[in-house]
């Protein structure tokens, strides 16, 4: 009875719910760019008159060290638990403009294959406006239906595309005006339409670069070729050697603390569609290539990886010139699964670099930025809610994934808040994210707004 009033007024007011998505996607809240501050702030403001207009008991506008940070909530009874909601109202730069079939900005309405009810093409439209804004009319649908049945807090941020730098210091600072029970998260996507998901865990990340040098400078290679060392032979022998014949990365101890999943668990993550021969088509591969023992799904959501992001040094102009060079650079990350840390990698990484290098080179080694690997238990409280609310809504039990993609700040929310994060995505990966033509299908915005009251249903059941 209660989802069909739910949906019965959704569907009353979906245009109005629709025009009022479009009017906050017109405005070109581009973080990266100082040139839109007003725009942000335009956005922030926005965003807050909706949360007023959908029932609030208060909102503000927080300042950061950056953009704002808006904050809302609504306290029912203090005794009963708080879900808070996570999302951002800054859009990645539209760039490159001339690969838009429409302008980025002026968002319209068009209907495609995979969306033939039709989908909003601008640039947020999916990531994260268009999710983040199906929680506001979820709220208020609760509201306005007289089902809400817990205290909800808002923190929507205006950086999460430049990496969230205001975020952390803010959240430390407000640790008692957020506390609550669960985040709920928008900001990732389902298999398909008719396949629903949810994101069960998240690869962290440990990023380096490291620096080879040999000769104090360039030397001809004709005069000192086979008596000095040469850095990039060097570094490609050094990289080669990270993994065995059988795609195993070889560092010591670098898969001390993985979580090894039982076939239980893999037989369910093998119900997600996967076909192998179209996933070499769209990439024109030959052949899949990974760690031996483990499906191509696996390997890129459960399994730890290293690749190298990019390799250089010498001479790489037009035309030959012989020479040995005195340097050679790469960047490599490492993808990390549950149990691993990007600080206790970055480390192992650095002395087995340093150890395996010959006496004839220098090393030197930099860890960059990191993240930390997310795992949301399956039988948690958050997760067996919103497994629940998908299937009421989609008529079929989500499919488990592991995301081989990294969200810091989701570790962040759990170190700082103590709390759980379930991503609770509705887009696309087919929805172009961070590309031309970005857009978010209708019915995923419909069905995003009416699953989200059934997760407060079973959650507070």
């Amino acid at each position: 009875m209660v989802h069909s009033e739910l949906k019965s007024y959704i569907n009353d007011n979906k245009d109005r719910f629709l025009n009022e998505l479009l009017d906050l996607l017109k405005i070109p809240s581009i973080s990266a760019k100082p040139e839109h501050k007003s725009d942000m702030e335009k956005t922030a403001e926005a965003v807050k008159l909706r949360l007023i207009e959908a029932g609030v008991d208060k909102a503000e506008i927080c300042s950061t060290k950056g953009y704002p940070v808006v904050y809302a909530e609504k306290i029912i009874d203090p005794s009963k638990p708080t879900v808070v909601v996570y999302g951002h109202y800054d859009v990645q730069p539209a760039d490159p403009l001339n690969l838009w079939d429409s302008p980025p900005f002026e968002p319209i309405i068009k209907k495609t294959e995979i969306h033939p009810e039709g989908a909003i093409f601008a640039r947020g439209s999916c990531d994260d406006k268009g999710q983040m804004y199906m929680h506001v009319k979820a709220f208020e649908t609760m509201i306005k239906t007289n089902t809400l049945p817990c205290n909800v807090k808002f923190m929507i941020e205006g950086e999460e595309e430049v990496g969230s730098p205001s975020l952390g210091p803010w959240i430390i600072e407000n640790k008692e005006k957020l506390k609550g029970d669960i985040i709920l998260i928008s900001d990732t996507s389902i298999i398909a339409n008719d396949t629903p998901s949810i994101d069960a865990g998240l690869r962290g990340l440990a990023y380096m670069e490291v620096e080879v040098t040999g000769p104090n400078r360039d030397l001809h290679s004709g005069v000192y070729g086979g008596a000095v060392a040469n850095p990039i032979n060097i570094l490609c022998k050094m990289i080669a050697s990270c993994h065995d014949e059988n795609n195993h990365i070889t560092l010591p101890e670098f898969y001390k603390d993985v979580v090894v999943y039982n076939n239980e668990d893999r037989a369910e993550m093998a119900k997600a569609p996967f076909d192998l021969e179209e996933f070499k088509k769209d990439l024109s591969i030959n052949s899949e290539h990974g760690e031996k023992g483990f499906s191509s799904n696996e390997r890129t959501g459960i399994r730890p990886t290293l690749d190298v992001n990019g390799i250089w040094g010498g001479y790489i102009g037009e035309g030959a010139k012989t020479v040995l060079p005195s340097k050679a650079f790469a960047k490599i990350s490492m993808r990390l699964v549950p149990n691993q840390n990007s600080h206790n990698i970055s480390e192992i990484f650095t002395k087995y670099f340093e150890s395996i290098a010959p006496e004839s080179v220098k090393v030197k080694v930099t860890a960059h930025h990191g993240g930390e690997p997310v795992l949301v238990p399956k039988d948690s409280k958050g997760y067996v809610a919103a497994s629940k609310a998908m299937e009421d809504a989609f008529g079929k039990k989500p499919v488990p994934t592991y995301g081989g993609g990294s969200i810091p700040i989701v570790a962040l929310f759990k170190k700082e808040l103590k709390m759980d994060s379930i991503l609770f995505g509705f887009g696309l990966d087919s929805d172009a994210l961070h590309s031309p033509n970005e857009h978010y299908g209708l019915f995923n915005f419909y069905k995003g707004i009416e699953t989200i009251p059934l997760f407060y249903k079973y959650y507070t059941a």
